[in-house]
């Protein structure tokens, strides 16, 4: 007699590290759309609590060893299912996984540039041959900033040539400001994931002018975004806007800046976040990721066009081809509630109260009670967000009208902006021993 017989295993799709908010829950769930088992590898499982709370699997393996990423793997590949591909939501680990799954086989980007464009002194360098970023000087020491200072002219942005999400980016004025934070960030040892960081960094000519993202994949511009940032000296970003609000031309100018650095760097497969300046002569290219932008970006763009990075990028690492189609069809916007105060998380307020202003699609806390909040003047400040819609549908030229709110009648960055303030975060100060 013959029994039921058991479906396949499905495929695994092995995801290098993660990333702690955002997206990296959402790379296991598209993972899952596509009919696919997402594996995290990671060398720290704890650092993610959505794997328990969805029930992602994971392996746990050392990921700053390449050969131990590239024996888990194997040994995937050797399971039942098999191995269809392998991809990271971090920016950290991009290379990592596009190098195991070109020596696997499996469909991947240009490893050795995405290592290259990494390197952020790397990056600037080929930018610059382009003609596409400010001036920058690369040093290793205090004084040798001060004199690229000097070259270049103040104020000046210093930054690691490593890193990401503004970690150690600050704007300094004059020399007394650049000395100080170069002397801290020069003598940093490791990252805040702990990884060794080079004793470099950059000192780059500051552009004074609105900033933007291209989202492009492949070599297909899916979105430009509007970006928000917090106080100076620092670059936290508090809020996105999408679709940017600008001319046609200036949104075919920032897309062609940045298709012509992601051809400078030898990028163009797959998803990247190309970030800009609009200075007095035009956009000028201050950053390429070749990842997924993150700040709940691919969230913002898939609402306002229905175009999902993540699905996208998921597909094509397992040598399938999405749909580059976006179309705009609603105005989204973004904000970040900011932590000002560092300490333990004793209290979380106000979620109830944000889900419930008009328009707002999502809001959440990205930190919870027990939790030690360290500032860092870095996208890790950042404590929750809300997401939301503008009540102009943007297929209608009339701008249909929102009944939720028919008096007030507020755009998406109102309505965003309105329902983080109502995110409230209590901490109490670490006790000194």
């Amino acid at each position: 007699m013959t029994g039921t017989p058991h479906p396949a295993p499905p495929p695994v799709l092995a995801l290098v590290e993660s990333n702690t908010t955002g997206s990296g829950r959402e790379f296991a769930a598209a993972a899952r759309r596509l009919g696919l088992r997402p594996v995290v590898l990671t060398a720290r499982p704890e650092r993610y609590p959505y794997l328990a709370a969805d029930g992602v699997d994971h392996l746990p393996v050392d990921t700053e060893d390449p050969a131990a990423v590239r024996k888990a793997a194997d040994e995937l590949a050797g399971a039942p299912g098999g191995l269809s591909g392998v991809t990271s939501s971090s920016e950290y680990y991009v290379a990592t996984a596009a190098a195991t799954a070109a020596a696997l086989g499996l469909p991947a980007p240009d490893a050795d540039a995405i290592a290259r464009c990494r390197r952020k002194d790397l990056q600037r360098a080929a930018l610059a041959t382009a003609g596409l970023a400010p001036g920058f000087r690369t040093v290793t020491g205090p004084d040798a900033a001060l004199d690229a200072a000097r070259a270049l002219g103040y104020p000046v942005v210093a930054k690691p040539t490593t890193g990401s999400g503004s970690v150690g980016v600050r704007l300094c004025p004059g020399p007394d400001s650049l000395h100080r934070h170069m002397t801290g960030l020069l003598a940093a040892a490791t990252d805040e994931r702990g990884r060794p960081v080079p004793r470099r960094a950059l000192v780059e000519r500051y552009v004074d002018g609105p900033e933007y993202s291209v989202e492009t994949f492949d070599t297909t511009p899916v979105a430009v975004v509007a970006k928000h940032l917090g106080p100076a000296p620092h670059f936290v970003e508090t809020g996105h806007d999408f679709p940017a609000d600008v001319p046609g031309a200036l949104t075919a100018a920032l897309a062609d800046a940045a298709l012509a650095a992601l051809a400078a760097l030898g990028l163009g497969w797959g998803a990247a976040h190309t970030e800009l300046r609009v200075g007095p002569d035009g956009p000028v290219v201050i950053e390429v990721n070749p990842r997924p932008a993150g700040g709940m970006i691919p969230a913002l763009v898939r609402l306002g066009s229905g175009f999902d990075l993540v699905s996208a990028t998921v597909a094509r690492a397992v040598g399938r081809s999405p749909d580059l189609r976006a179309r705009p069809r609603v105005r989204t916007a973004i904000r970040f509630a900011v932590a000002r105060e560092a300490g333990t998380v004793t209290a979380l307020g106000g979620l109830d109260a944000a889900r419930a202003v008009p328009g707002v699609a999502h809001a959440e806390f990205t930190t919870a009670p027990g939790e030690r909040i360290t500032l860092t003047h870095s996208f890790r400040d950042r404590v929750g967000y809300a997401l939301a819609t503008d009540p102009a549908d943007l297929t209608d030229p009339a701008g249909s009208a929102d009944p939720a709110a028919p008096t007030t009648a507020r755009t998406a960055a109102d309505r965003a902006a309105h329902a983080a303030r109502l995110l409230t975060v209590t901490t109490a100060p670490e006790r000194t021993p």
